[in-house]
């Protein structure tokens, strides 16, 4: 499985960073697919979250990294 890890951070506060992985739900998605899709993802999760920016993104294989 693959997921699209973000790393964000808060607007008012720009030290502030987290990381999010986003999982697809298919276990089919390719690392390439993955980054083909990123954009979309990355504006959707940016719109709903409007007090943080993504400051970068990656695709990485799921499960693999904790979560901060």
């Amino acid at each position: 499985m693959i997921e699209l890890a973000l790393v964000v951070c808060l607007s008012a506060d720009p030290a502030k960073c987290k990381d999010v992985g986003l999982t697809y739900a298919s276990e089919s998605v390719t690392p390439q697919q993955c980054m083909m899709r990123a954009i979309p993802e990355v504006a959707k999760w940016t719109g709903e979250h409007p007090n943080w920016y993504v400051k970068k993104w990656s695709c990485r294989p799921a499960g693999h990294f904790a979560k901060i």
